[in-house]
């Protein structure tokens, strides 16, 4: 798996809890902060993913 998923991942759960957080405690800077963590993790997942396919394209190419 690609660092990029990995951190994609940890990025998106951060946020999530942030979210949460603020939500329950009425902390609109805390919520928006997760708001964005998890819209970082969601884009670096998506930039893992395709260096995944740009990979496996190239070793399916190379034999």
């Amino acid at each position: 798996m690609d660092k990029d998923r990995i951190s994609g991942a940890a990025n998106k759960a951060k946020g999530a809890v942030k979210d949460a957080v603020g939500s329950a405690t009425g902390d609109t800077k805390t919520q928006a902060e997760g708001k964005m963590d998890k819209a970082k993790g969601s884009a670096q997942s998506a930039a893992g993913g395709v260096k995944d396919a740009a990979r496996n394209a190239t070793d399916k190419a190379k034999g």
